[in-house]
Formats: C-alpha cells, sequence, structure tokens
C-alpha cells in the first residue's frame, strides 16, 4: 500500500490501520524498529515491534517494543530510567521497517552506551568505539519511600 505513497505529493495520506493491515509482518507478527536520536540522526539501536507495541508506542508517546526472549511487551526503559521519547513515526518505502525518531534519554544500550552500535570494523579487526555512558539515578520506588 505504501507504494501507492511514491510518487504522491507531500501531504498526501492512507489511513494508518489501512496500511498496518499491509506491513509485511514476519511469521511472527513482527516489524523491524529502527530508533534514531531524532536532532543528532544518530542510529540508536535496532529492535522488533508487534502491532500491540506498535499501538502502545503512538499512545503513550514512550517507546515500546517486543522482547523476542522474553516474548512480551518491552517498555525502553521501564527498568533502567533509559526512557525514549517518542517524536515522530516513520516507515521505509516499501513497509518492511519502521522508524522512531526519538529523544533518547541515558544510553540505549543494554551495555550503557548510547548506541547500540558501537563496535566498528577496522580493517580485519572489529573495534569497540564508544564506553559505556555513566549510570542514570535509579527512581525511587514508592516501596522504598519512609
Amino acid at each position: 500500500m505504501l507504494t501507492r505513497l511514491e510518487s504522491a505529493p507531500p501531504g498526501s495520506q492512507l489511513p494508518l490501520e489501512a496500511v498496518l493491515d499491509t506491513l509485511p509482518w514476519n511469521q511472527d507478527g513482527l516489524i523491524t524498529a529502527i530508533a534514531q536520536q531524532h536532532d543528532s540522526g544518530e542510529v540508536l539501536m535496532l529492535a522488533w515491534m508487534n502491532r500491540a507495541a506498535f499501538a502502545e508506542t503512538l499512545s503513550t508517546g514512550q517507546a515500546c517494543y517486543w522482547s523476542r526472549s522474553r516474548h512480551s511487551l518491552w517498555r525502553k526503559g521501564e527498568t533502567s530510567g533509559c526512557r525514549q521519547r517518542v517524536i515522530d513515526v516513520r516507515f521505509d518505502c516499501d513497509g518492511d521497517a519502521v522508524l522512531l525518531l526519538v529523544d533518547q534519554l541515558g544510553g540505549a544500550c543494554h551495555t550503557g552506551r548510547r548506541s547500540c552500535f558501537y563496535n566498528g570494523v577496522r580493517g580485519d579487526r572489529v573495534e569497540v568505539l564508544d564506553a559505556p555512558l555513566p549510570a542514570l539515578p535509579k527512581p525511587i520506588s514508592a516501596k522504598e519511600t519512609p
């Protein structure tokens, strides 16, 4: 369906639900999602979304993905505090990837680095390019307050 927009002028629109119905979700009902820092263009991470994660992302304005290892929704930053506030959501031209333009708080990578793409190919070697960021202060839970 997105191919209808290839030669369309800016401002042309299609209904979101109709587009979602035609996306090439994989056999597990997932689509690739890329998170990119909205103001710098830095690519932060690649993850997966199902329709529930996509809907929650749109409704809350916070990035939500599907965890393939835990088989559950993964609300980015829920435990680490390293949240992604969603600025814009886009599809690529053939609809097989979602791009989330986000405002990243803290590191996007589980290693504590700003980006998951911290390993650079340097000739016949792979070099670590970035160090982990300082940890964010842990939020105080209701159980910890006197």
